[in-house]
């Protein structure tokens, strides 16, 4: 039996939520050149605040980002998070500044930053994280996705399956708008409708600690080329389907698609309280 599960009963809050959030966004590049992928907005808030309320909504509360490029603003962000969301007076006497918040966030989330370098893979970033991650059953995600994915249930179907990990697929949001035409008429329009010919990666992993043995202390190892397949080789690997909303933002025009739906107030993946 594998020895992490002996974790199983415990909460969500306990449960540690991985996030790459080091690479280039170099498809990004009219964002990137300013702030890491993560950081872009949707919205008022940068996409990484969006993915971690996906997982607060369901109870997490510990998460371990996994930095790199532009690593510094994340840093700056979660250090100074009080004062970006919250009313608070300072008082300058003496050489010295003292902050009084008048109202805290509402999140009481624990956040760890690592450093995992600048052109580090995702193998890489994830086994430069390994120890905050290996006491447990941990999850694991990319910065830069978005879903309306029952977390609890894809950790109950992980612990099900009793394996070392479990992937989640998707169907792949089209990248153009499909038109339906009647003799020379367009009769409907439906915009980046879903392809429902063949799951892909959506990202949002379990992982068990045992998952480490697979990773190499190679800067150069890629999750998904290298890691993924050894497991799924090895029969580790199981998948949760997803049939419901999944949305990536590889490129300006998914940046702006994101915007509108959270524009309109009933973007899909939004499961929490204002």
């Amino acid at each position: 039996m594998i020895e992490s599960r002996t974790t199983k009963e415990n909460p969500l809050s306990e449960i540690p939520v991985a996030i790459l959030c080091g690479g280039r966004g170099t498809r990004l590049k009219e964002e990137t050149e300013a702030m890491p992928k993560p950081m872009i907005k949707v919205g008022d808030q940068p996409m990484l605040w969006h993915i971690m309320k996906i997982y607060y909504s369901h109870g997490f509360r510990k998460f371990v980002l996994l930095t790199g490029y532009k690593g510094e603003q994340i840093k700056e962000y979660f250090s100074r998070y009080p004062i970006y969301h919250t009313d608070f007076t300072v008082k300058f006497r003496e050489g010295t500044a003292d902050i009084t918040y008048h109202t805290l966030p509402k999140e009481d989330w624990e956040v760890t930053v690592v450093d995992t370098g600048l052109d580090t893979q995702t193998g890489g970033r994830l086994k430069r994280a390994e120890r905050f991650l290996n006491k447990g059953t941990f999850m694991f995600t990319y910065g830069d996705g978005v879903s309306n994915i029952e977390l609890p249930k894809l950790l109950a179907f992980h612990r099900e399956h009793a394996g070392l990990a479990t992937m989640t697929g998707v169907f792949p949001p089209g990248r153009f708008g499909i038109i339906q035409v009647d003799g020379k008429r367009v009769v409907n329009f439906q915009e980046k409708p879903n392809i429902r010919e063949g799951h892909v990666n959506g990202g949002f992993f379990v992982l068990e600690p045992e998952v480490f043995r697979f990773l190499s202390n190679d800067s150069l190892l890629n999750f998904e080329k290298e890691v993924l397949p050894r497991l799924a080789n090895e029969s580790h690997l199981s998948v949760f389907l997803h049939d419901g909303y999944w949305q990536c933002m590889d490129t300006l025009r998914d940046v702006e698609f994101l915007n509108d739906e959270w524009a309109k107030g009933n973007a899909p993946w939004k499961n929490w309280e204002s």
